[in-house]
């Protein structure tokens, strides 16, 4: 099953989102942060899924629970989509750059959840997005996709332009990643016989 329907419902957020692995990159993304949106339109763009969101949340708090719970229900629609993972090439990996930032990213899709979040931003905000949520954000995603995911940043001194590499990153990675490897259609990717 590529095409995945989930919702989280909680006292802080509520969160539909709607997924297709295999789609063409059309994104209807409203979280009520527009910085959010900005970056999940771009993850949805360069990894080639076709991606539905709405969500509300504490926001008059501020958009940590939002941008949380949004990438723990991104991350179960990953696990759900790639089922027992037969056939996908499993790893991805890409240098992406952005004007003045430079991003590394690679991913396992190992049934493993691990962050390696090398990325230093020079400002706590934009706009009204504190940046430090966005690890946060992978923290959540990677905790429920099962996956390893590593950011590292080479070069960049525009927050902005620094986040927006890394979410184009991580959605040309786990493009790479999910894609079926035509001859191994039948075959888990390890040696264990099982992800």
């Amino acid at each position: 099953m590529t095409n995945v329907r989930l919702s989280r419902e909680t006292k802080e957020t509520s969160i539909q989102l709607e997924l297709d692995l295999y789609g063409s990159g059309k994104a209807q993304i409203a979280t009520g942060c527009g910085f959010l949106d900005h970056m999940l339109e771009l993850f949805a763009a360069h990894g080639h899924f076709d991606l539905n969101v709405r969500g509300k949340g504490d926001i008059h708090v501020d958009y940590h629970h939002l941008t949380e719970d949004t990438g723990i229900v991104l991350g179960q629609a990953f696990s759900e989509a790639l089922g027992d993972k037969k056939g996908i090439r499993r790893y991805g990996d890409i240098i992406l750059p952005m004007d003045e930032a430079l991003i590394l990213c690679a991913a396992d899709l190992s049934g493993r959840s691990f962050l390696d979040w090398r990325v230093t931003l020079p400002t706590e905000k934009v706009g009204d997005f504190d940046t430090e949520l966005a690890e946060e954000f992978w923290y959540g995603f990677v905790r429920n996709a099962g996956c390893s995911l590593h950011f590292e940043m080479l070069a960049g001194k525009n927050s902005h332009h620094i986040l927006e590499a890394c979410f184009k990153a991580a959605g040309r990675v786990l493009a790479q990643a999910v894609r079926i490897e035509e001859g191994f259609e039948d075959l888990i990717p390890s040696s264990k016989g099982v992800l």
